[in-house]
């Protein structure tokens, strides 16, 4: 089994084409807007918060600090910027903030892989392929591994992840193609074809 077919039965990435409406109608003070966008990222923000070792009461504190921030700050909304982008990197800092003021500058990376097989004479391989991504990926450099997360795992593109991690495009896609020969080369040892 290939590492693109891999990831494509492991992880669904879906892109939200609202994003600018969101963006146009919060910026204006629609609640129903906000409420619909809360709605759609508190989950996958805070299972993002958790794989990176936040505990779950800071987490949801920091949830609540992040869309707090994007209610109060929504006339500065730019429409043609990510909203997703804008709170996950409010959330990103706000986390780091957390473990920076707790000098634990290590956490562990917990990783929640959904099992999406197609029948269940995949389920060990899939399994034991699994297994050597997740061991790979938390022996990546912290950076690494957080930009392929949020580009691969998380659905954000270069650009987005670019702007929630404050580094260039071109870096997001160093780091990109790094970690992939890194999860190539594990997954070559482990699974020979």
């Amino acid at each position: 089994m290939t590492l693109l077919a891999l990831f494509f039965l492991a992880f669904s990435i879906r892109q939200d084409s609202r994003d600018r409406e969101w963006s146009l109608r919060i910026r204006q003070g629609d609640t129903t807007a906000f409420n619909d966008f809360f709605d759609t990222y508190r989950d996958t923000l805070f299972s993002f918060l958790l794989s990176k070792g936040t505990p779950r009461d800071e987490a949801e504190d920091i949830i609540q600090q992040v869309f707090l921030t994007l209610w109060q700050n929504r006339s500065s909304i730019d429409p043609d910027k990510s909203l997703k982008s804008y709170v996950y990197r409010i959330a990103y800092n706000r986390m780091l903030n957390y473990f920076r003021d707790r000098k634990d500058t290590d956490p562990e990376y917990a990783y929640r892989l959904e099992d999406q097989t197609p029948g269940p004479h995949y389920q060990a391989e899939i399994s034991e392929a699994l297994g050597t991504m997740q061991k790979t990926l938390e022996k990546m450099p912290h950076r690494r591994r957080t930009v392929f997360e949020l580009c691969y795992l998380e659905g954000f593109s270069y650009r987005e992840a670019a702007g929630i991690l404050d580094i260039s495009p071109k870096t997001i896609e160093n780091h990109m193609i790094q970690a992939l020969k890194d999860l190539r080369k594990a997954l070559r040892l482990h699974h020979p074809e």
